[in-house]
């Protein structure tokens, strides 16, 4: 009898223990769901903040100096979503919006990842994932113009999800990825065909220019967004709609995105990983129509709202 009591007094602890665990899980989960992470300002001066649930802009400089790597572990975003939002000053007026991130270590970028972009390319479906990189020094704001490099003929648009890594991670298995993940935020795969295929080399002389990356308007927590295999994707050129598809069209998602570099280089926090673009692109087009100055794009994703860029002349 004493035995049994025991036994059965020690199941009701280890149910008590896993349910405190599941809901503490459930709770943390919920807290940060909805956290839209911004920075605002002018170019080097920018300040954290996060838009709350009308749409307005609050500082959140007095709680973190920056949305650095550091503040992308769950722990950190679930300290920040604990933070009242009445507590956070309203932000005045309409300053710039900066990338939502700094100390970028790495930009990876996927090609041909959508089956109907890589039919409009004539090129056959990659059987494992095509990585190129693109250099850090080409991230830009999200309303930021974008600057036609010089020599450059060939301008085209791509409106991609972007994956931000929240945790280092190394052979890191499918099933585990999205422990990995910290959120995920609008990006533009800006690209100089020319640069590209005429000119040697891989596609990152293509990829890289100034402003060839702008990135946000902000980064949206993983737990915002029910199933990141189901968010739909555009992109508009002088309001003419060119690009109009869906993650679940990918040919590789993200998670084996994630768990295929994880084989091959390690990822840390701040890591941002550009994962592919729909058809429709001005490259695509028969006859292909590239951007020039003047020109206006805007491109989104389904809960991470859009960007908007206009086309300037190199310096």
């Amino acid at each position: 009898m004493l035995r049994r009591s025991l036994s059965s007094a020690i199941s009701s602890v280890i149910a008590l223990c896993t349910l405190l665990v599941c809901t503490g899980g459930l709770q943390a989960a919920e807290l940060t769901a909805n956290l839209k992470i911004v920075r605002f300002g002018p170019v080097g001066q920018e300040k954290p903040g996060l838009v709350d649930a009308s749409g307005q802009l609050r500082d959140l400089s007095a709680h973190v100096t920056d949305i650095t790597p550091d503040v992308l572990s769950d722990e950190s975003l679930e300290r920040i979503a604990a933070i009242p939002m009445d507590q956070l000053p309203i932000v005045q007026g309409e300053p710039r919006l900066g990338v939502p991130l700094t100390g970028i270590g790495k930009i990876i970028a996927v090609g041909f990842n959508y089956v109907n972009h890589a039919a409009e390319m004539q090129v056959e479906l990659p059987t494992e994932p095509l990585i190129f990189m693109k250099a850090t020094s080409a991230l830009t704001g999200p309303f930021d113009d974008v600057i036609q490099p010089r020599n450059g003929v060939k301008l085209d648009y791509e409106s991609e999800l972007v994956v931000v890594i929240g945790k280092r991670a190394q052979y890191v298995s499918e099933a585990d990825v999205f422990d990995y993940i910290a959120g995920y935020a609008v990006g533009h795969d800006v690209s100089e065909r020319a640069f590209q295929r005429e000119r040697g080399g891989q596609f990152t002389k293509g990829k890289s220019a100034d402003t060839f990356a702008p990135l946000g308007p902000w980064l949206v927590t993983r737990d915002s967004i029910e199933d990141v295999q189901n968010l739909s994707i555009w992109s508009e050129v002088n309001g003419e709609m060119r690009q109009q598809g869906n993650t679940a069209d990918m040919v590789f998602g993200v998670a084996k995105i994630v768990s295929h570099l994880s084989e091959f280089m390690t990822l840390y926090p701040g890591d941002v990983i550009y994962t592919g673009t729909p058809a429709g692109v001005g490259d695509g087009m028969v006859p292909p129509v590239y951007l020039k100055p003047g020109d206006v794009v805007r491109l989104g994703i389904e809960g991470l709202d859009e960007q908007r860029q206009t086309i300037v002349p190199s310096h």
